[in-house]
């Protein structure tokens, strides 16, 4: 038998930004038959499951269920507090926040874009100024991506809001959490935030299908002055049920609906703080693996600073086409699916083809990570791509604790 007969049978491992690993709980919660979606279970369980999902966003607010990926998110939470001809500014430093301002921008509203590039946070100087020529108060939101899932910045939320505090703009502040929410620390009522978004499939461990918006008083008070919202978007209902089919403006997701519930009790017994905590650990394990990589060769992180890095995504970089040719071996041989580099050059461009990413959140442990990087070792050693030494034991010390 060849030495190079492949090693991917058994359970692969989908080591991309989203969706994110499945826990067996999430899945068997939903391995049943159809419910009753007019009494029984499912209906008495929705108020304890609204209150522990508002945990996780660490809110008293509203929140509101949509039966949608986390672009429908984006749309409802805009269509209930803007109207057409308003001003949204958009700090943008990777390709989600220009998604979601061209969410806004086919809202009918006007998009004011400050563009960071792709390997830059947020410069709070620059957003200033936008906001101090704002004389006549046309923006009416600042649309803030905690994390961009494609360039892995890991964006600033409170110095945000205490911008907009200190120049006393009434801006409401609208962050996206899509790739955040239960991994990274993200504390909406004490930070501020105003409307919050986020989906199920990444921190939160739920197959795609379900997405959320948060909301506080001022929000609230903003979707009041807006004349017209559609049925289908409108979170009035929704966040306020009297009875439970408003909760999703329709036939509830019902499966989905179990798999949360399951996903929310392994996030309430681990205890957020220590989920914030594992996500950043293994974050730093696998930075270790890659900065060892990166000292001989063309492999480099996307964020050179740790304290801009996300804890749930890792942009890297390959001379083109070594970040193709890395995922599709690890996939073929050892079944270990890596993510595409999205966004960081065009999809046309040879250049796509020397980036991937690296998820690392949600339902991930120590020896998963390992195994990951095991095999990106594994892959840059079979292709010959010039590589450093001491990644696994670099990140194995990580894990360690040492």
């Amino acid at each position: 038998m060849s030495d190079t007969y492949p090693l991917a049978a058994g359970r692969g491992y989908l080591a991309i930004p989203g969706p994110s690993v499945m826990p067996e709980a999430v899945l068997q919660a939903m391995h049943r038959a159809a419910p009753n979606i007019y009494a029984g279970e499912l209906v008495e369980m929705m108020p304890g499951m609204m209150s522990d999902l508002k945990a996780v966003a660490r809110t008293d607010g509203n929140a509101a269920i949509y039966i949608s990926n986390g672009h429908g998110a984006w749309e409802a939470a805009l269509s209930n507090v803007m109207a057409p001809g308003d001003r949204v500014l958009v700090p943008a430093c990777g390709r989600f926040a220009f998604g979601w301002a061209d969410m806004a921008d086919g809202l009918g509203l006007e998009t004011q874009i400050i563009d960071h590039g792709l390997q830059a946070p947020w410069d709070m100087e620059r957003i200033a100024a936008a906001l101090k020529a704002d004389s006549g108060g046309r923006i009416k939101a600042v649309l803030a991506v905690h994390t961009d899932t494609s360039t892995s910045i890991r964006n600033d939320i409170p110095s945000l809001r205490a911008l907009l505090d200190d120049l006393g703009h009434p801006a409401l502040l609208m962050a996206d959490c899509i790739a955040s929410l239960g991994c990274d620390r993200f504390e909406m009522d004490a930070w501020g935030v105003d409307v919050m978004v986020t989906a199920c499939q990444k921190g939160l461990m739920v197959p795609p299908g379900m997405s959320f918006v948060f909301f506080n008083a001022k929000a609230a008070a903003a979707r009041k002055k807006v004349e017209r919202v559609s049925r289908y978007w409108d979170w009035s209902l929704r966040s306020d049920p009297q009875v439970f089919y408003q909760y999703f403006g329709g036939t509830a997701p019902t499966h989905h609906l179990y798999g949360l519930r399951a996903a929310l009790d392994l996030i309430h017994a681990e205890g957020i703080g220590n989920v914030w905590a594992r996500h950043e650990r293994l974050a730093r394990a696998v930075w270790a693996a890659c900065e060892a990589w990166g000292t001989e060769g063309t492999m480099r992180l996307n964020v050179a600073d740790p304290a801009l890095r996300s804890h749930a995504v890792t942009s890297l970089g390959l001379a083109a086409p070594d970040g193709t040719r890395l995922r599709e071996w690890t996939e073929q041989q050892l079944g270990l699916t890596l993510g595409i580099g999205l966004g960081l050059a065009p999809d046309t461009s040879p250049d796509w083809h020397g980036f991937f990413r690296l998820g690392h959140m949600g339902h991930v442990n120590g020896q998963m990570i390992m195994g990951m990087l095991g095999g990106i070792d594994a892959g840059l050693k079979a292709l010959g791509i010039a590589h450093g030494s001491g990644a696994l034991e670099a990140a194995a010390g990580v894990v360690a604790g040492s």
